[in-house]
């Protein structure tokens, strides 16, 4: 699919020539990227000075605290709103794709030398899956589109305009980034995927600068390291994106988890990976706008979200799971019941050392809590709907061993707090990868994974907890007969639970 031919018109170049009728009309026309930056700015200043001269409170990193007032949060609203720019994040975007085509193409080797040969056949082109690595398909094509999308983000832009920038992003990486022919699965994995993780991203970003509690460079730090477009912008515009992004004070339980796992359950299947039956781990989790709490509403997109990160010692990145409500609206049953009900987009990779699967999804469905008393409740998530996923073996015979499927998913994830004292998680997860939009080989998976723990707080936030986890895959292919997979684990974890604890929502 990739064929070599010489370095001609490199990828910088085509973008700056492309990027030359923004540049101003009268005299000479920029066509480097530092010039074409400062004739964006240029051309954005009218619209910065409307901004400043409307009588708006004048909201700083500093003056918008964790528990924001409703008013506060609609000033800081209307300031980053008034301050947006459509042309910075577009000339960011541009910018981090000719670097990173740069960086590829003198690491990576010549299926990164893109020119206007390559261009122009990829344009004239149908689209196709390709069969690059399963970590850089799955993993690293969702992180660039987290930065593309993070790129509008911190540009004032809304959710739904920084998706059209994140989809528009893709599309041209696959076009112009690469000598290869535009893959569909690296546009659904970039360019909805990547929005998904980016939005997760930058809401984290701004809820650390809310924090007045960290010294301002440790905030700064931080955010920037959870989404590096907020920091850039916030260095690089000076007070312009400094406005912090309304939280509007949402509950969430979130929780550090660091410890140990052993291997009781192994099947490898066909995979050749070495196992390990103990590795070390370290988990994040959050879970972000959790519903029942008077006066929060769900009118932006992932005012509610989840996410699960874990790094094990074994193979790097475990798993991120992550999903978030779009488009919702919160619902009561009678006193003791809360909740919100919509539609969710979902991005997930799971890879327990034997076998991979990734999805990027979207799911109807529900997350509610029940008040059993005063201090017991019952939290949840049920979801279903339906996805892209790309499933196949560790090491099989190439990294490239996998395939893509529609798959139809389901997701119950269970909560039973006790107080601020314990609490039992219960996950449940399956999706089934089918041949519809799969390679002409047929067949399909069927992936469970189940995680239970039991978590005990010790003293304040500190706690410890008990985990158990399986990962199932059965397929059945013609080529290769029916094959399963299973890996169960148990673990001990010390655990530090953020500062709503548990995560009950109280209401009157």
């Amino acid at each position: 699919m990739m064929r070599p031919a010489p370095r001609r018109a490199g990828f910088g170049v085509v973008l700056a020539v492309a990027l030359s009728g923004a540049a101003p009309a009268h005299g000479e026309q920029p066509r480097d990227l530092p010039a074409l930056w400062a004739a964006a700015r240029e051309a954005d200043a009218p619209h910065a000075a409307v901004a400043t001269s409307v009588d708006l409170p004048q909201v700083s990193a500093e003056s918008v605290p964790h528990s924001a007032s409703g008013a506060q949060a609609q000033s800081a609203a209307a300031r980053i709103d008034a301050n947006k720019s459509y042309a910075i994040p577009a000339l960011e975007i541009l910018g981090f794709e000719a670097l990173l085509n740069q960086f590829d193409r003198h690491v990576l080797g010549t299926d990164f030398a893109s020119n206007i040969s390559t261009i122009r056949r990829n344009l004239h082109s149908s689209w196709v899956v390709d069969r690059d690595p399963f970590t850089v398909n799955q993993l690293g094509h969702p992180y660039a589109g987290s930065m593309y999308q993070g790129f509008a983000r911190a540009s004032g832009l809304d959710y739904w305009e920084a998706l059209g920038y994140t989809f528009a992003g893709s599309a041209l990486w696959e076009i112009a980034g690469e000598r290869s022919l535009p893959s569909r699965n690296d546009q659904i994995n970039t360019g909805i995927g990547g929005s998904f993780l980016g939005e997760i991203l930058f809401r984290l970003s701004n809820l650390t600068l809310e924090h007045e509690n960290v010294p301002p460079f440790w905030r700064e730090t931080a955010a920037a390291l959870i989404s590096p477009p907020v920091g850039f912008n916030r260095l690089a515009f000076g007070d312009r994106f400094r406005t912090i992004f309304p939280s509007n004070d949402p509950i969430y339980f979130s929780r550090l988890e660091v410890g140990v796992s052993r291997r009781i359950q192994n099947s490898s299947g066909l995979s050749a990976a070495e196992d390990k039956p103990n590795e070390a781990l370290i988990d994040y989790s959050i879970d972000y706008g959790l519903p029942g709490k008077p006066g929060y509403t769900y009118a932006r997109p992932f005012d509610y979200f989840s996410l699960q990160a874990t790094a094990s010692s074994a193979n790097g990145a475990e798993s991120l799971l992550t999903r978030g409500l779009l488009l919702g609206k919160d619902y009561e049953a009678g006193h003791d019941y809360r909740g919100v009900w919509g539609l969710y987009g979902i991005y997930d990779y799971i890879s327990p050392q034997t076998f991979r699967v990734s999805s990027t999804a979207a799911a109807l469905g529900t997350t509610a809590q029940w008040k059993l008393s005063d201090v017991f409740a019952l939290q949840g998530t049920v979801l279903g709907g339906v996805g892209y996923t790309a499933v196949g073996t560790t090491r099989s015979s190439s990294d490239r061993d996998y395939h893509y499927g529609v798959s139809p998913q389901g997701l119950v994830a269970l909560r039973f707090i006790a107080g601020d004292r314990a609490a039992l998680d219960l996950t449940a997860r399956e999706y089934f990868v089918s041949n519809v939009g799969a390679a002409a080989r047929g067949g399909h998976d069927n992936i469970v994974r189940l995680d239970a723990s039991f978590t005990w707080r010790v003293y304040q936030r500190h706690a410890i907890s008990l985990r158990y986890l399986l990962n199932r895959r059965d397929a059945f292919y013609p080529d290769v007969g029916d094959s399963s997979q299973t890996r169960g684990t148990i673990g001990l974890y010390y655990t530090y639970l953020g500062h709503d604890r548990f995560g009950y929502v109280p209401w009157p």
